[in-house]
């Protein structure tokens, strides 16, 4: 089966930036980062299709960075400006590259998901 790993997840200072990082078993289509903060709703945040195209939520956009390495099947997003409303669990997923052509997918269209990793941003 698809296997997702995140990592890259930790506590920092409002302002401070993570790298999440997610290794797939396989190369892929459209990776999708989703978060999910308690009591809310799991939001999609940046998605790149197999040859680089992106999409990022407005309220990540400007501050993230969403990259792929097709050769060693991991995905990337870098996060700075962090903010304390960045507070929840990232996930990574999988979707077919046709449903990340105009937007970032929704949850419905995720294939496969990772367990997710932690980020905390204090004030």
């Amino acid at each position: 089966q698809v296997h997702l790993v995140e990592s890259g997840g930790g506590s920092v200072q409002a302002g401070g930036s993570l790298r999440l990082s997610c290794a797939a078993s396989e190369r892929l289509d459209c990776i999708v980062w989703f978060r999910q903060a308690p009591g809310k709703e799991r939001e999609g945040i940046a998605s790149i299709r197999t040859w680089g195209t992106t999409q990022y939520a407005d309220s990540v956009k400007g501050r993230s960075t969403i990259s792929r390495d097709n050769a060693k099947n991991t995905a990337n997003l870098q996060m700075n400006s962090l903010k304390p409303e960045d507070t929840a669990m990232y996930y990574c997923g999988a979707a077919l590259d046709r449903y990340c052509i105009k937007s970032i997918p929704p949850s419905g269209n995720v294939d496969y998901w990772g367990q997710g990793t932690q980020v905390t941003v204090a004030s």
